[in-house]
């Protein structure tokens, strides 16, 4: 894995290339005019000595004494450590301070010496085959009235110039080295410098791409990083604060959303669900996996459901349906559609509202059967009594047989019509305390509540010869309400009696099973048939009507039982009784039941 280079090794060996090359640059630049500057100033030290020569020699060269002008050349030229030539303008050679001019060539044709004769100060730069080296010459004519008597030619070995040079460039290296070094330092220092606070900032944006937007960046200097650091500091701190803002609206949106109990779901325009909430999941019976990312083709198995959804977003139109779930046996739901728009107005998605409209079926369907039942069973003793009454308007009351039968039989329908009131007000009454929460519940004894129940069927009991047994221990204990309670069991009881052939018994049990209850009520009678045994705790329902209303009955105390248990939290359930007759069991919980809500 390649490893990551650091800003700071990124452009510091560029930076310090750069630095180096300029020195160089600058180096060799500053050694071409040193070398320029040395010759120019050696040309000129030549030209002088060469001037002060033709000076010193200039009786001797015009009186032709050659041999004091070769003295003069060897005394100086060794004295001043440079070369010394005296020639006439022929050419020739009278004076030479490193060679005898006698057999020196003829210097007519030497560069340096034609400029000379040019009324020019000659200089050039060449090899010596006299020295066998390499020399700079400067020659300088020497006049008289215009007239050039002879020329003077001062030259040095280059090497000397090489020398000299190489400690000059020597020198030069020194000092740039020395400076290299020291800028690479400085630069370093520098580099070093700048990358701190860049380290910072990293550092910085690294927190707040992890979403550490509590995290601040503090560099001091710079002034011009403290403002930038400064800035983005404010730039976290708003970010977080709209994050925040954010994040507190998608809780609110997501807290809304899981407490409606309407199932919600927000479709896009490609027909993919991109939000749906707990109860549409439910409604739905889908998982959370099964949702994302994905159609309503591949979701949504009810065709009548996704032929609303895609009439809505193809149509771009509001919509309202009522449908059921077939896969779900027993939902029928209300939908309701709606479009979302962009600024242009097209159709980018739409809102799908499921309205689970079941309890409202089922009780719209109670209430139809209710009415039904009601005015089914007030009907016949409201037809007796009229019966009755247009009889005895057409004379009968002037019997008095049939005046007294006729008016036992008013009775008899009145005092029906007085139960099933009674009746029905009682049920109302238990139902309304229920969902109010204005049942009073205290610890009872449960043998206390049997007695007492029992008690009051006493005597019917008794015009059947039927005995009433009672299995209970006598430390068991339940928070109920007595009364309720007690009045349910009478109900059981006052049944068990009026079903059960006399001289029969029926027996009461109350025990203790895990964290529950069960009371118990076995009679002897005719029993219940399986099919009937779901409906039985119904309103008005009975198995056998006719003997049901020959005994008395409102066919509403077996339902005024279930919504007295049901106000205690506990079920009721019939089975047959082995060989006949059948077991009512109560089953109450021990728990506390002061916060217990009431569901029918």
């Amino acid at each position: 894995m390649k490893s990551r280079r650091s800003l700071l090794w990124h452009y510091y060996p560029y930076l310090l290339l750069i630095i180096v090359c300029s020195l160089v640059i600058l180096a060799l630049y500053t050694s071409s005019l040193l070398k320029k500057s040395y010759l120019d100033s050696t040309t000129q030290n030549l030209y002088a000595r060469s001037q002060l020569m033709g000076k010193l020699i200039f009786n001797q060269v015009t009186t032709e004494d050659f041999k004091a002008v070769q003295a003069l050349c060897d005394s100086l030229g060794h004295e001043l450590s440079y070369r010394i030539t005296v020639i006439l303008p022929s050419g020739e050679v009278v004076g030479d301070s490193e060679e005898d001019p006698n057999g020196m060539d003829n210097h007519h044709d030497r560069l340096e010496i034609k400029n000379a004769l040019n009324n020019e100060i000659g200089v050039s730069t060449r090899y010596s085959y006299t020295l066998n080296e390499k020399m700079l010459y400067v020659a300088v004519p020497i006049k008289n009235q215009d007239q050039i008597v002879f020329i003077v030619r001062s030259s040095l070995p280059i090497t000397f110039l090489s020398n000299t040079l190489t400690a000059i460039y020597r020198r030069i290296t020194l000092i740039g080295s020395f400076i290299v070094l020291g800028t690479a330092v400085m630069t370093w220092l520098f580099s070093r410098q700048i990358k701190k606070p860049i380290e910072e900032l990293e550092k910085g944006v690294l927190h707040f791409g992890n979403g550490d937007l509590d995290y601040r960046i503090y560099i001091p200097k710079p002034e011009e990083f403290n403002i930038l650091s400064t800035a983005m500091n404010k730039m976290a701190a708003q970010l977080n604060e709209e994050l925040h803002k954010i994040t507190n609206q998608k809780k609110e949106l997501e807290s809304i959303l899981s407490s409606m109990i309407e199932g919600l779901l927000v479709i896009d325009k490609d027909e993919k669900i991109t939000r749906l909430n707990q109860a549409a999941r439910d409604i739905l019976n889908l998982k959370a996996e099964e949702t994302h990312q994905r159609t309503i083709q591949e979701v949504i198995r009810n065709t009548e459901l996704l032929q609303f959804i895609q009439t809505i977003l193809s149509k771009g139109k509001k919509g309202e349906k009522e449908l059921s779930l077939h896969e779900k046996e027993g939902i029928d739901l209300r939908v309701y559609g709606t479009i979302f728009e962009d600024e242009d107005h097209r159709t980018i998605g739409a809102l799908i509202v499921l309205n689970d409209i079941t309890r409202l079926k089922q009780l719209e369907k109670i209430r139809r059967e209710f009415v039904d039942n009601v005015s089914h069973e007030l009907k016949t003793p409201i037809t007796a009594i009229k019966g009755s009454l247009e009889t005895l308007k057409e004379g009968a009351v002037n019997k008095k047989r049939d005046a007294d039968h006729f008016l036992d039989m008013m009775i008899k329908h009145t005092d029906r019509l007085n139960a099933i009131v009674e009746d029905l007000l009682n049920l109302s009454r238990i139902e309304q305390e229920a969902e109010g929460n204005q049942i009073t519940f205290s610890n009872t004894t449960i043998v206390n509540v049997l007695e007492e129940a029992i008690s009051v069927c006493q005597n019917k009991a008794a015009s059947k010869n039927i005995q009433i047994e009672m299995e209970c221990d006598e430390d068991i204990q339940a928070k109920i309400n007595p009364f309720l309670l007690g009045e349910a069991l009478i109900n059981l009881i006052d049944n068990a009696i009026k079903y059960s052939e006399e001289e029969s018994h029926v027996q009461m049990k109350a025990y203790k099973e895990n964290s529950e209850v069960i009371i118990q009520v076995v009679d002897s009678g005719c029993g219940i048939p399986e099919e009937h045994q779901s409906r039985i705790f119904e309103r008005f329902y009975r198995v056998d009507k006719g003997r049901s209303r020959d005994l008395g009955g409102t066919g509403l105390g077996l339902a005024i039982v279930k919504h007295i248990v049901q106000a205690h939290h506990g079920t009721i359930r019939v089975k047959d009784n082995t060989p006949k007759g059948s077991i009512f069991t109560i089953r109450l919980p021990l728990k506390d039941l002061d916060n217990v809500e009431y569901t029918l």
